[in-house]
């Protein structure tokens, strides 16, 4: 069960955290995986390594917010393997402030990534995914998506807008054997956020903090998303489209 072997899968912003994961988790399961990143040298780090573990992997430098170059990518892929099975958009970023504390360019550089950034993608994958009556595309959203977090005002203004966008997606080519879904974590203890937390005058208070909004009483692991994502991409999971999958360890509960 949960396997890709023989399929193409392309993972953005994969030279860390979540990504760096989810194409791990691919490879392994017998994806032919692009590890894409705008950080093309971590890029070819995470695919060397699953090239090491006997996996097969090709690192792509990429930057989602420049349309020509995510059609560049989707005819190069195309050429060399056809229409792709599955494309991950999990490159996004992130901003702390309320409406009166955000600049007008902190929101555009947010929309630039998180929002236009998995439309260029889907524009430039899904014609001949249409083409080939098959297809999967996987949103990286957040809880975000689904509810209002204090002081966060950009970042869930984009991600409502992943959402958003996995639904009108999923209803627009369901009948072209298209799924689109989204995945919305609670807070993930990825190498960027251990960082962020190490800068905290208190980062133990701050770990405990940012642990206790999630009702499981931890922060969920790159794995455990990664893990979700594989469920998505794979065959078994083929009546699901057009959802917000919740890993938010209980967050959304209550709510």
């Amino acid at each position: 069960m949960f396997q890709l072997t023989n399929k193409t899968a392309l993972v953005t912003g994969a030279a860390s955290g979540i990504g760096a994961s989810i194409a791990k988790t691919f490879t392994q399961a017998g994806a032919i995986t692009y590890v894409a990143d705008r950080d093309l040298e971590g890029a070819k780090r995470v695919a060397q390594d699953l090239l090491d573990q006997g996996g097969k992997a090709i690192a792509i430098g990429l930057d989602v917010t420049d349309e020509a170059a995510c059609s560049q990518s989707a005819a190069d892929i195309t050429s060399r393997h056809g229409a792709l099975d599955v494309l991950v958009n999990n490159a996004g970023v992130g901003s702390i402030g309320t409406i009166l504390q955000t600049p007008g360019t902190d929101l555009d550089r947010l929309y630039a990534v998180n929002v236009r950034g998995v439309f260029n993608m889907a524009k430039a994958f899904l014609p001949d995914m249409v083409a080939s009556k098959r297809g999967n595309i996987i949103n990286m959203a957040s809880i975000g998506g689904v509810l209002g977090i204090r002081d966060r005002l950009a970042y869930c203004t984009t991600k409502f807008a992943v959402v958003g966008l996995t639904k009108s997606m999923a209803l627009d080519h369901a009948a072209d054997g298209i799924r689109v879904n989204c995945i919305c974590p609670g807070r993930v203890e990825t190498p960027f956020v251990q960082a962020r937390i190490a800068e905290y005058p208190d980062p133990e208070a701050a770990y405990r903090e940012m642990s206790a909004t999630q009702i499981l009483g931890r922060m969920i692991k790159p794995d455990e998303i990664a893990a979700a994502a594989l469920y998505l991409a794979s065959d078994e999971s083929h009546m699901i489209t057009g959802t917000a999958f919740l890993i938010d360890g209980g967050w959304s509960a209550g709510k």
